[in-house]
């Protein structure tokens, strides 16, 4: 899953009237200030210009984010094979057209598209005129101008909906600067940082009532949620092959 050091000792162990006795002893009129050397004043001139002249051209704390050589320059959507989760839950629909908006910006790359998975009838019908249906969803925002570092770890448990107290959060090692899924009932979020790039690949799940009796739904006789913490590894998986296939 996504601690201060302990003070080693006493402030008291330092006497502040021994500190400041000189100064007691002295007054103001007494002892003149000696001037500062010429050669301390033109380093401190100097240091003062290069201080300036670095925030000039770099700004206080705002430069431009690594990207690690990830471009966006078409859609990745169509592309996309998902393998791993096609292997473990169902291969995608290869008859559904993806709608995708690609944006491209001087500040910010980015793509979303929704991926439908292949409907099994026969594994996926429980009976009473339900289904359980699958899509993937895809999202990379490539963040040329602006780190979104900061931005990454305040989103930790936000979802689509909110801020959802109650959906588990667990880190991912070895998968990019910064990696961790967000999971609650029916759907799963990896979401990756690596430099100016953010990349989040999802699983949600959708109930749907196929029969035509009205007394059935209404019932709310419906399947269960399936859970979808053993395809994690999956998800893993396909991401690497997402980020493998944007690196130029």
């Amino acid at each position: 899953m996504i601690s201060e050091p302990e003070m080693a000792g006493e402030f008291g162990g330092v006497e502040t009237r021994e500190v400041m006795g000189g100064f007691d002893r002295e007054s103001v009129g007494e002892r003149r200030p000696r001037r500062p050397w010429p050669w301390a004043l033109g380093g401190v001139v100097m240091a003062s210009a290069l201080w300036a002249a670095a925030l000039f051209l770099y700004g206080a704390g705002d430069r431009k984010p690594d990207m690690h050589g990830y471009q966006l320059g078409q859609d990745p959507c169509p592309a996309l094979q998902l393998k791993s989760i096609g292997a473990a839950i169902a291969p995608r629909e290869p008859t559904t057209e993806i709608k995708s908006g690609l944006l491209n910006h001087a500040a910010l790359d980015q793509i979303r598209c929704f991926i439908p998975l292949r409907s099994q009838a026969g594994a996926e019908r429980p009976g009473n005129g339900w289904s359980i249906e699958y899509t993937v969803g895809i999202t990379v925002a490539l963040h040329k101008k602006t780190d979104p570092g900061a931005e990454f770890e305040a989103r930790r448990g936000v979802t689509d909906l909110g801020v959802d107290p109650e959906a588990k959060l667990e880190t991912v090692p070895e998968l990019g600067e910064k990696a961790y899924l967000l999971t609650r009932d029916g759907d799963s979020e990896l979401r990756v940082l690596e430099g100016g790039a953010v990349l989040t690949l999802s699983i949600s799940t959708i109930t749907q009532h196929h029969g035509d009796d009205r007394r059935e739904f209404e019932a709310g006789d419906g399947p269960d949620i399936p859970d979808l913490s053993p395809h994690q590894s999956a998800m893993i998986s396909d991401m690497r092959d997402l980020m493998s296939s944007l690196k130029q």
